[in-house]
């Protein structure tokens, strides 16, 4: 984790100390100290600010600390007057910066979508749930028992790449204005043209990729994505634009030899057959769309009572990008990453220590959009550290190795036993390496 921070964000700690103060009164703390802390409530997956706190406790953690990083530990109580202080727009460029040493040194190149485009997931998702307005600007869904939800949604831009990156690039949240007076809630639809405006502002020159599921397909999208020089590759379900289904399944008469099987065996004995049909020249209102589709059949080769009958799976997109024989299956299986944002993004801030869902602010809405940030910042940290190939093959493939939920618990028992070397990390910090990552 040290060797990830210093290699690859030598500067985080300076880039902290230029975030504006925003404290009233004097205090013992550097304001940096209290940004170090936040982050590293997440660096070590306390999952609430009070383990945080019993982890500050401990002396032998409050000197590792120190070494690590160059600051005492802060109360949390205190992390969070400031992170209900803090400009939320200077913690996200906190990120912005780290992303773009990454895409400065050309850490996602290789993993590019036909050598040029970075895949970019959109999607939305829960920040919390709650059975009382938290603050103004909370979304509301009321059941038909007529009880009334009051919840938090945010919207993500993440850069995905098939060797497992899921990293944030921007943040939009979905929220109510903040007089409470509104003819219709915000929604998905609307959050992601502002998330675009900001993509673009933040990333003028990036060629994108933008993968989403079956609620963007609609001209506004197809509009955006046109003006902004941006490709696309979104799911397609039966029903989304009538119009364009009619279309596509009349010209998959004449364009009957676009097809394409292929079949591979898995380590685990299985076989993946797939079928691919593409439809390509489908307009609509001016776009240029191809429609294209896969069959995946997984057959068991087990033979017996433990035999699977095959299960077969349907996955349909619509891109602006070329499609034919040579690039089909790699461009279905683009559209399949969006997944990508669910299961390495979402699911995992909710469920593999950060805790996305827990209510790090209990008031404060400022606070609780640093916090997330703060958050997204650590998770970056944790797949440079886990995702480079030195850690995969040194580590994740030795005999009965521990799992990554066993290794935090490691490292803060490490932490709070063990005496780090001052001098080690020093010669750490002086040591010249390179993190290198599956492509």
């Amino acid at each position: 984790m040290y060797c990830t921070i210093r290699l690859h964000f030598p500067e985080l700690f300076d880039w902290m100390r230029e975030v504006d103060d925003c404290r009233k009164k004097a205090s013992d703390y550097e304001l940096a100290a209290h940004l170090t802390a936040c982050l590293t409530m997440f660096l070590f997956k306390a999952g609430s600010r009070n383990q945080y706190n019993r982890y500050r406790e401990d002396i032998q953690f409050q000197k590792n600390y120190k070494r690590l990083f160059g600051f005492t530990v802060p109360h949390g109580d205190s992390v969070q007057n400031v992170m209900a202080l803090l400009d939320v727009s200077q913690i996200e460029q906190l990120k912005h910066k780290m992303v773009e040493v990454l895409l400065q040194r050309k850490t996602f190149h290789g993993s590019r979508h036909r050598g040029r485009w970075f895949r970019i997931a959109v999607d939305a998702s829960g920040a919390g749930s709650y059975d009382h307005p938290r603050d103004g600007q909370c979304l509301t869904r009321t059941s038909k028992s007529g009880k009334t939800t009051y919840f938090h949604s945010v919207l993500e831009a993440r850069l995905v790449t098939p060797n497992g990156f899921s990293i944030s690039i921007a943040t939009e949240w979905i929220e109510n204005p903040e007089g409470g007076e509104y003819d219709k809630q915000d929604c998905e639809r609307k959050g992601f043209a502002r998330l675009a405006a900001t993509l673009k502002k933040d990333y003028p020159r990036l060629p994108m990729l933008i993968l989403a599921d079956g609620l963007y397909p609609y001209e506004g999208f197809f509009a955006i994505c046109k003006a902004s020089q941006w490709a696309f590759c979104v799911t397609f379900k039966d029903g989304n634009l009538p119009a364009v289904w009619g279309e596509a399944m009349g010209l998959q008469v004449l364009q009957s030899q676009n097809t394409r099987r292929e079949v591979c065996r898995r380590p685990d004995g299985n076989t993946v057959v797939q079928v691919f049909q593409w439809v390509t020249g489908v307009d609509y209102q001016g776009h240029a769309l191809n429609w294209l589709e896969c069959e995946e059949t997984i057959e068991s080769t087990k033979t017996g009572a433990s035999a699977k009958n095959p299960s077969t799976t349907r996955f349909v997109h619509i891109t602006d990008l070329s499609v034919n024989a040579a690039n089909i299956a790699d461009t279905s299986h683009t559209g399949r990453l969006r997944w990508k944002i669910e299961n390495e993004g979402f699911n995992t801030l909710k469920n593999g220590g950060y805790g996305m869902e827990h209510q790090y602010a209990r008031k404060s809405y400022c606070a609780l959009k640093n916090y997330f940030q703060f958050m997204q910042m650590a998770h970056l940290i944790h797949q440079l550290m886990t995702l480079n190939t030195r850690f995969q093959e040194g580590f994740m493939t030795a005999k009965n190795h521990p799992t990554l939920k066993s290794l935090w618990l490691d490292l803060v028992a490490a932490m709070q036993w063990v005496e780090l070397d001052g001098q080690e990390l020093e010669r750490i910090n002086g040591t010249r390496r390179q993190f290198r990552f599956a492509d």
